[in-house]
């Protein structure tokens, strides 16, 4: 089973250009290891994510994450829709279509 983590390290690994063994002898650890994290059988800690990441020439860098405010959105959306209801309202015409012959 892949998991985002394990995609991240082996797409990185790939884009390297290093295999799995190389990875390993960089970072210091068993080339098993570097498999099972990069299958997903195993999820490596934040420091082993380090290590690894450095080891390619990669840092990991955090970021919070966007907060969605509901109350602010929910009245962004009141307005919306109240601007749309106060727009004049005229009946589309009837669009005309050329007849539609059959293939022959």
């Amino acid at each position: 089973m892949t998991t985002d983590t394990s995609q991240l390290l082996r797409t990185a690994r790939i884009r390297a250009g290093v295999t799995q063994a190389e990875l390993a002898r960089r970072a210091r650890m068993p080339r098993s290891v570097v498999n099972a994290y990069e299958r997903g059988s195993r999820e490596p800690r934040v420091g082993a994510l380090q290590t690894l990441l450095r080891a390619l020439g990669l840092t990991l860098g955090l970021e919070p994450a966007s907060r969605v405010d509901e109350h602010r959105s929910a009245r962004e959306l009141r307005a919306a829709l109240e601007l749309a209801d106060a727009l004049p309202h005229r009946p589309r015409r009837t669009l005309r279509y050329p007849a539609l012959r059959a293939a022959g």
